[in-house]
C-alpha cells in the first residue's frame, strides 16, 4: 500500500510538532527549511535559558492570548502546559517551574532538547531537508521550491513563522503568496519589543544598559512588576515585553504612550515620605536617596529625567510616579515576536485553509501574540498538534497517539 504523504514548510517549533504528530501517526513527512538547519530561533531563545511554558491556572493562561484566546482555547486545551512539560521529559529534558510560575528544563538549554527531538524525528522516519525555501504552488497543486523543484503530497502543514528576527528565518515572505491567493492577512507588528524614549544626552550616556529594579510598571489599568533595562534608544526588558501590545497600539492611536513607573514598589507613598522627611545634613543628595529611599543611581537618574533634570521638591510621589513618554515601538528585526499574519477567518477549525483543501497553518503564521514567559513556544507548539491533528482528520485517519505513549 502506498504511504500516505504530508509536507511540513518551516523547521521551527510548530513545523516540528507537526511533523513529529504525522510521522507518529504512520505519514511519510519531508520537512522543508529554508536555512541551513531547524530550529534557530529556538537555540536563541533558549540562550538565557529556554521558557517553555508556565505553571498559571489554564483560564489566566488563555488570558494571555488576548484578542486571540477564544481561537486558541480548544487548541491549547488539546495540548496544555502539562502535556508539553511531559513531552519535554520524555525527551529525556527533566524540566523545573521557577520562582516566577515560569517552566524551564534543568539544563536551561535549547540544544540537548532540540538534539533529542530530531533524534526522534529521524527514528519515526521524518525527512528534514534544509536550504528548501518554498515559493507556493504550480497550477497543478504541488508545491514549488526555489531551486526548480516541484513536489506533491497527500496534505501540506505551512509553519512559516512571523516577521521577527529575520535573520533566523522569520521573513514573512511567504505573506505575499498567501496574499496572491486572495487569502487576507493583518499587518505585520512588533511584539515583545523595546520603545523608544528621547532621553537626554548626559542620561543616555551615562545609564545606557542599566537595570532598573525592582520596579512596578501601569499603563492604561494594566499593571504588573518585573524588571526593565535603560537602553540607548529607550527602555527594554521583560516587564516592558509584557506591556507591549497595549503600548504599540496606543503610538499607533495617539502617536506616543506615557508609562508609570513606580521605582520603589514594596513601600507605600505614606512610607517612602516617612523615609525622606528626616534632614539629609552633609550627605550629597544621591547619598540621601540611596540610604534613605534605597534608590539605585539609574532610578535617581530617571527621576531627574522625567522632571526635567531636577529632583522636584515631592520626592515620594515623583518616585512612586515616574511618568516616560514611548514614541515609537521598535522595528520588527529588532523584536522577539510578531503580531499580524493570516486572518483567522481563512482557516476552519482545524486550522486548514478554507480555500486550499489540504493545507492546514500553524504557528506565528497566524494573527496572535502573546507576552514572553512561556506563552509564545506554548501556542507554536500547540497549534502546530492542532493542525497535524486537522491533516489526519481532513485524510480520515485515526489521531496520533498522545505523548506519553510514544
Amino acid at each position: 500500500m502506498t504511504a500516505v504523504t504530508a509536507a511540513v514548510i518551516g523547521g521551527g517549533p510548530a513545523g516540528l510538532m507537526a511533523a513529529e504528530t504525522l510521522a507518529a501517526a504512520g505519514l511519510r513527512v519531508s520537512v522543508f527549511e529554508r536555512m541551513p538547519s531547524v530550529g534557530r530561533k529556538l537555540l536563541i531563545a533558549g540562550r538565557g535559558g529556554l521558557n517553555l511554558t508556565h505553571s498559571e491556572p489554564l483560564e489566566r493562561f488563555l488570558a494571555r492570548y488576548g484578542a486571540a484566546a477564544e481561537r486558541l482555547r480548544p487548541i491549547i486545551e488539546a495540548y496544555p502546559p502539562q502535556t508539553l512539560v511531559a513531552w519535554a521529559e520524555a525527551l529525556g529534558q527533566p524540566t523545573f517551574v521557577g520562582t516566577s510560575g515560569r517552566i524551564f528544563p534543568k539544563a536551561m538549554k535549547a540544544s540537548p532538547l532540540l538534539r533529542a527531538w530530531l533524534a526522534r524525528l529521524a527514528a519515526l522516519g521524518v525527512t528534514i531537508h534544509t536550504r528548501a525555501e518554498w515559493t507556493g504552488w504550480d497550477e497543478a497543486g504541488a508545491i514549488t521550491f526555489a531551486d526548480g523543484q516541484v513536489q506533491r503530497f497527500d496534505a501540506v502543514v505551512l509553519a512559516l513563522g512571523g516577521a521577527s528576527w529575520p535573520r533566523l528565518g522569520s521573513t514573512g515572505a511567504w505573506a505575499e503568496i498567501l496574499a496572491r491567493r486572495g487569502l487576507a492577512l493583518a499587518p505585520f507588528r512588533p511584539a515583545n519589543c523595546g520603545f523608544e524614549v528621547r532621553w537626554s544626552e548626559p542620561f543616555r550616556t551615562r545609564f545606557a544598559g542599566a537595570p532598573l529594579k525592582p520596579l512596578a510598571l501601569s499603563f492604561e489599568g494594566r499593571a504588573l512588576r518585573g524588571e526593565a533595562m535603560v537602553a540607548a534608544y529607550g527602555l527594554e526588558g521583560g516587564a516592558i515585553y509584557a506591556l507591549s501590545a497595549p503600548l504599540r497600539d496606543a503610538i499607533e492611536r495617539d502617536g506616543r504612550a506615557v508609562l508609570h513607573l513606580d521605582l520603589r514598589p514594596d513601600l507605600t507613598e505614606a512610607r517612602l515620605r516617612e523615609r525622606l522627611a528626616p534632614p539629609r545634613g552633609g550627605q550629597s543628595m544621591a547619598n540621601f536617596l540611596r540610604k534613605a529611599a534605597g534608590l539605585s543611581p539609574v532610578a535617581i537618574g530617571l527621576v531627574r529625567e522625567a522632571n526635567g533634570g531636577e529632583l522636584p521638591s515631592d520626592l515620594a510621589a515623583a518616585i512612586k510616579d515616574v511618568r516616560v513618554t514611548l514614541t515609537a515601538p521598535r522595528g520588527l528585526d529588532r523584536a522577539i515576536s510578531s503580531a499580524g499574519g493570516l486572518a483567522w477567518s481563512e482557516v476552519d477549525e482545524t486550522l486548514m485553509l478554507r480555500p486550499l483543501p489540504g493545507v492546514f497553518v500553524a504557528g506565528e503564521m497566524l494573527d496572535w501574540e502573546a507576552p514572553t514567559g512561556g506563552y509564545l513556544l506554548q501556542g507554536a507548539f500547540a497549534t502546530g498538534r492542532a493542525a497535524a491533528e486537522g491533516v489526519l482528520t481532513w485524510l480520515g485517519l485515526p489521531p496520533a497517539p498522545p505523548p506519553r505513549e510514544r
